[in-house]
């Protein structure tokens, strides 16, 4: 059974914890592409673009242990703690932002399996891949997509 999880909208007050997850979570699912950005700049990527243009919310089990930037129709972020991964918190983020929208589409990558397997058990299709040229890490990629209903 999933651990329990209080939601709750997070704010700037949050955003070095939202960053702390976020490089914990992207560096052990892709340690290839650890180390792509410091933490410096992840914080001013939290600061000046997620916090700034999504609504951000935190599941909490004591702290803050993951997290969803989403806005209407997008999920930007969504990362959990490791060894929080697989007892219900990315499950819980996800349903929030899907109550708030009626199609909601997400990029995850290509070789993010665990990532991927997740989406689809959330009732996401994959629509397409690319070769990763569009994106900062070069890394091909997957647009997955979700709609009530179906």
């Amino acid at each position: 059974m999933p651990a329990p999880f209080t939601l709750r909208r997070l704010s700037l007050d949050d955003m070095d914890r939202a960053a702390l997850i976020h490089r914990t979570a992207f560096d052990q699912r892709l340690p290839w592409l650890a180390g792509l950005h410091t933490p410096e700049e992840d914080r001013a990527f939290f600061r000046n673009q997620v916090f700034a243009e999504c609504q951000v919310w935190g599941a909490l089990a004591e702290e803050i242990v993951g997290f969803i930037a989403f806005w209407e129709g997008w999920v930007d972020q969504l990362y959990v703690l490791p060894q929080h991964q697989g007892k219900g918190a990315g499950a819980v983020l996800l349903a929030l932002a899907k109550a708030a929208s009626a199609e909601l589409q997400l990029w995850t990558f290509q070789r993010n399996l665990p990532a991927r397997r997740f989406y689809e058990r959330q009732g996401f299709v994959a629509v397409r891949e690319t070769d990763g040229s569009g994106n900062e890490e070069r890394e091909p990629d997957v647009l997955y997509r979700w709609r009530r209903g179906g």
